[in-house]
């Protein structure tokens, strides 16, 4: 049986009320493979930085990051112990699906 996730778009939805994110620099922490990842990005973020830990799952976020979005979005390998960037480098962060 295939998994289906958030067939009723629930949780983009809850998402896209939250924030407006249009021209946000935002940092999503846990991306996993990036399934969240290209939704948050459709709702028009300037830059999103995604971060995971595990290293395969970089390698199938980047794998499938259509073009379009190739300069909006960052893949990373890390993880929220040891971020380490200035203050106030992003206006949204995302940690969602993580624990």
């Amino acid at each position: 049986m295939a998994l289906i996730i958030d067939p009723a778009k629930d949780e983009i939805r809850a998402l896209k009320n939250a924030v407006d994110w249009r021209g946000k620099r935002v940092l999503e922490v846990g991306c996993g493979d990036g399934r969240l990842t290209l939704r948050l990005a459709s709702l028009g973020p300037s830059k999103i930085e995604a971060v995971e830990s595990d290293a395969e799952l970089i390698h199938t976020a980047r794998k499938n990051l259509p073009e379009h979005y190739s300069k909006q979005i960052h893949y990373r390998v890390g993880n929220a112990e040891q971020l380490k960037y200035p203050d106030n480098t992003f206006d949204v962060v995302v940690f969602a699906w993580v624990l």
